[in-house]
């Protein structure tokens, strides 16, 4: 979908956004005129009122600079925020996109305006048809092309390029997550990261052999059942100071989860595609820095295994020692993103000084139970960066909430035979998975926990902007955190 900005509409449809209980906008003053009335006509004689998303379609005649015009209720004015923008420019594309018509226009009231209805419209064309090999032409869009009319179009332009990077990174972590396992597996994955090279991002991928090097048996015993070989990408991107320490993200890159020995049901474990969410919006967040050159120094890491059940799979009642010395009783080989996490937290300590470390992970069911689908799980001792984060969230739409950890909870990883075991039990299921990365992160290091369970992939009914299966939750909220805390 190409995403343009003008002073004047061209295009096969145009759209006029009209204020709950208002009247025409000024901008169709001119095609009402034109036509003898038909977008008052549409106003009036219908039970089209202006409410959010609402819209009347008005076939105009022929001569008329524009085959179809569109009203689009914008709702209360002082309720027109980012989201609603957002979602007016989402409903006109999902509307319009099969429509026939291969051109559409949105009047704007200001720059600002144009930018979101944009990122809107951009996010709402996504689709992913790769594997189809039977669409018949009117199962494909026919919409190819969006313009925003704006009087200043270059203020426009300015703020849509850093929202649209932040979309190119939804973008990236959706195809990633949608992508089946027998195409994207640990090494195929890593290959997907050095595609990023051509944007400036350096990118180093640490196989099995130099990871056993490192101690980091807990990552490493989780693939150990799987054909395919574990990998540690790092992809690091230098738009800061020479020397200055960076911002660290890391991300659970399950490729594919049977949940090994601890074999899951087999009814929707084909979902388990999904359960590299976390490695997907830490490369999509890297993809999005990169995009509008993010003047600050992050590295992104992604764990990426296979947990399969096999005669060489771990086992229930294994003990495996972690790369930060410490020993974990295996009781459950389906709780092993934090087994993957725990290495790669330590990894980047012990090679990075982090200003913060935010880690994402598709890693319990238990914060779906607890928050559905609508917010991710957080979980940070650090009151300042559970603030950032939640205003992050609510300015991208990828929002958070803040859960408890403490030490009440570390009594139920208490193991008879090592430091810790890798389960706490039915109760408190996503706080113990957090109190146990929490004893990977050093004593003074700045770190949030996401749970991103519940918002990485979702089923049923969805919003127009999230038209796909996989969200692609987390870029946008991690590329505004940055740019918000980090940069200048």
């Amino acid at each position: 979908m190409k995403i343009t900005f003008a002073d004047s509409a061209k295009a096969d449809i145009v759209a006029f956004i009209v204020d709950e209980d208002g009247g025409l906008p000024e901008a169709a003053k001119a095609l009402d005129k034109e036509t003898d009335g038909l977008l008052s006509e549409a106003l009036s004689g219908g039970r089209f009122t202006g409410k959010k998303d609402q819209q009347a379609l008005v076939v105009l005649p022929k001569g008329a600079d524009f085959r179809r015009a569109v009203l689009i209720g914008g709702g209360k004015p002082k309720k027109r925020d980012a989201r609603v923008l957002e979602g007016l420019g989402a409903n006109l594309v999902k509307s319009n996109a099969a429509s026939g018509f291969k051109t559409l226009a949105i009047h704007a009231d200001s720059a600002e305006d144009a930018a979101r209805i944009a990122v809107g419209a951009k996010l709402a064309a996504y689709r992913f048809d790769d594997y189809f090999t039977k669409l018949k032409p009117d199962q494909k869009p026919s919409l190819t092309g969006v313009s925003l009319v704006v009087e200043d179009v270059k203020a426009a332009k300015a703020a849509f390029a850093p929202l649209s990077a932040g979309a190119e990174g939804t973008i990236l972590a959706r195809n990633l997550v949608n992508m089946p396992p027998n195409d994207l597996y640990p090494e195929s994955f890593a290959a997907k990261i050095k595609e990023l090279e051509d944007l400036g991002v350096e990118v180093e991928v640490l196989g099995e052999k130099q990871m056993a090097k490192l101690g980091m048996h807990a990552l490493l015993g989780v693939g150990q059942g799987s054909a395919r070989d574990s990998q540690l990408g790092i992809m690091k991107w230098n738009g800061g100071k020479d020397g200055e320490d960076p911002v660290i993200l890391v991300g659970k890159g399950v490729c594919f989860d049977t949940g090994g020995i601890s074999l899951k049901p087999g009814p929707l474990m084909e979902e388990m595609r999904g359960d590299m969410g976390g490695a997907a919006a830490v490369t999509g967040t890297i993809r999005a820095l990169a995009e509008r050159k993010a003047k600050v120094n992050v590295v992104g890491l992604i764990g990426l295994v296979e947990n399969m059940p096999d005669g060489a799979a771990q086992r229930p009642g294994d003990i495996v020692k972690s790369a930060s010395g410490q020993t974990i009783e295996i009781q459950n080989t389906d709780a092993e993103g934090r087994l993957v996490l725990c290495d790669v937290l330590w990894y980047a300590q012990e090679h990075f000084k982090p200003k913060a470390i935010v880690d994402l992970a598709t890693l319990t069911g238990a914060i779906v139970i607890s928050l559905g689908h609508h917010h991710a799980g957080m979980f940070t001792e650090s009151d300042d960066l559970a603030e950032e984060l939640t205003k992050a969230g609510f300015t991208e739409g990828e929002r958070v909430w803040r859960l408890p950890l403490g030490p009440e909870y570390d009594s139920l990883l208490k193991s008879k035979f090592a430091d810790m075991r890798n389960i706490g039990g039915r109760a408190a299921g996503s706080i113990t998975a957090a109190q146990f990365l929490k004893r990977f992160v050093k004593d003074g290091v700045k770190w949030a926990h996401l749970d991103i369970a519940g918002v990485a992939w979702v089923e049923g009914e969805k919003v127009a902007l999230d038209v796909s299966w996989a969200s692609g939750f987390g870029p946008r909220l991690l590329d505004r955190w940055i740019a918000d805390n980090y940069e200048g």
